[in-house]
């Protein structure tokens, strides 16, 4: 018995420091940008909070790769396709936040008011950082972000992700084509699906499906069959880093601990707003008082509620 248990107590020290060696080579890895290091920060508020961005960068894709993708012409530039505050509060459940890019605010350094998610585009990630950091009042402690590309090699790393869906999708824009039901879906299938706007309620139906699709990526990174298989978590792990890019104080272990908070359930909402309004930048959502309210709540480190789908679809 003696000799089970010291073998299993080596096994699992032998563990530890293949995990904790594996963090520090990996994040030497990691590519790195100045989002959070400016002037006029809002200070620090109670809780954890990161701000996750996937773009519509086509960088690094091959012209075969758009077309497989259905991505569209390497136009240039970069706009934010998603908007994620991913807020552990003091205390309860960790939150997927989906912010709207039509919501329409104040972009710093006399931009004047536009869709939040034109900050990206003028200013690249730190004026993101400050415009979401000034309308929400919530201070910005860890930045990532993503493009076209790189998320559907990270999903494709994993072995794809299960979803459950009410109705059949289709979107020949986005290169979506998905049927009624429970499936497996792949990196090209998954990118359509967080793209898409073909719904009846554009946007807000497409970040109910971009928080689903990436909480489902998150459980099924940290599952047993990724982590203990060497042939899917190191796969993983190099799609993570040649994917991300993450603020400059962020580490690899900043990471592991994000996506193991996100195992399980995370609450998943849409900040609120005032509805449809027409502006300079065409149809945008208004910020209102229960935005302001729901903003108030993050930045005193509070929970908040989940939202219900309109669409009874579930993505896991």
């Amino acid at each position: 018995m003696r000799g089970v248990i010291s073998v299993a107590l080596i096994a699992l020290v032998a563990a530890i420091i293949a995990a904790a060696v594996g963090l520090v080579y990996f994040d030497g890895k990691l590519h790195r940008v100045n989002a959070l290091s400016f002037a006029g920060r809002i200070a620090p508020t109670p809780g954890s909070n990161w701000l996750v961005v996937g773009t519509d960068s086509r960088d690094g894709l091959t012209a075969a790769e758009r077309k497989r993708l259905s991505t569209g012409p390497d136009e240039g530039g970069a706009r934010t396709d998603t908007i994620m505050l991913i807020s552990t509060p003091t205390s309860g459940k960790t939150a997927i936040i989906s912010i709207p890019r039509d919501l329409y605010v104040e972009i710093p350094d006399g931009w004047g008011s536009h869709k939040i998610n034109a900050a990206f585009n003028m200013g690249g990630p730190q004026l993101l950082v400050r415009t979401v950091e000034s309308v929400t009042g919530v201070h910005i402690d860890h930045y990532a972000e993503i493009g076209f590309g790189g998320f559907a090699k990270v999903v494709d790393s994993v072995g794809g992700i299960h979803v459950c869906l009410k109705q059949s999708l289709r979107d020949p824009k986005a290169g979506l084509r998905l049927k009624a039901g429970c499936q497996d879906i792949n990196g090209r299938q998954a990118l359509a699906l967080v793209r898409s706007r073909d719904f009846p309620n554009a946007d807000l139906q497409r970040v109910v499906n971009q928080r689903k699709v990436f909480a489902a990526l998150m459980a099924k990174a940290t599952s047993p069959g990724v982590l203990l298989n060497p042939f899917r978590v190191i796969p993983f792990a190099n799609g993570i880093v040649d994917a991300l890019t993450v603020d400059n104080d962020d580490r690899s272990w900043h990471l592991a601990a994000l996506a193991w908070s996100l195992r399980s359930s995370p609450t998943m909402v849409t900040v609120p707003t005032g509805g449809s309004v027409w502006s300079q930048d065409g149809d945008s959502l208004a910020v209102d008082s229960d935005t302001e309210a729901f903003f108030a709540r993050l930045a005193r480190g509070q929970s908040v509620t989940a939202d219900t789908d309109a669409d009874g679809s579930s993505i896991g």
